[in-house]
């Protein structure tokens, strides 16, 4: 895995990638055959993971991103404080659109972004990047 930083920052990154590698193994994927694995840090530095899960109404399915955050909802976290995608093949896969977005709901414009295939780390961003200019609850006065 790429190191990104040091010392206790690359412990986390590495623990954010074990959690994403395995359960991107466990995505359901029959139709595009593309597994993804995202796990996500929470305010109080728990892990939460999802997996991509494709169903027979192709594309009507559920992002691993998505899955992480409902996992980190359900627990009982609000906000996340750093994101690890992790694609199958060795192409940068970022969270969608629509992904993006919903981590703009639970993160703010600095939080990391860390792109990773099966072998690791291949670049990171901060939301901000990844989405410019977002519309969020502050937005609506929240």
């Amino acid at each position: 895995m790429q190191a990104v930083g040091s010392g206790q920052e690359d412990d986390g990154l590495a623990a954010l990638f074990a959690a994403a590698r395995s359960v991107r193994e466990r995505a359901h994927a029959p139709y595009s055959r593309f597994r993804v694995g995202a796990a996500l840090r929470d305010e109080v530095g728990a892990i939460h993971a999802g997996c991509n899960v494709e169903n027979a109404a192709y594309p009507v399915g559920t992002c691993a991103e998505a899955g992480a955050i409902a996992a980190m909802i359900a627990a009982g976290g609000r906000r996340v404080t750093a994101i690890l995608v992790c694609g199958d093949g060795a192409a940068l896969v970022t969270p969608c659109g629509a992904c993006r977005q919903r981590i703009r709901e639970f993160a703010a414009p600095d939080t990391p972004i860390y792109a990773a295939g099966p072998e690791g780390v291949l670049r990171s961003f901060t939301l901000a990047e990844l989405l410019p200019e977002s519309f969020g609850p502050e937005t609506l006065g929240e």
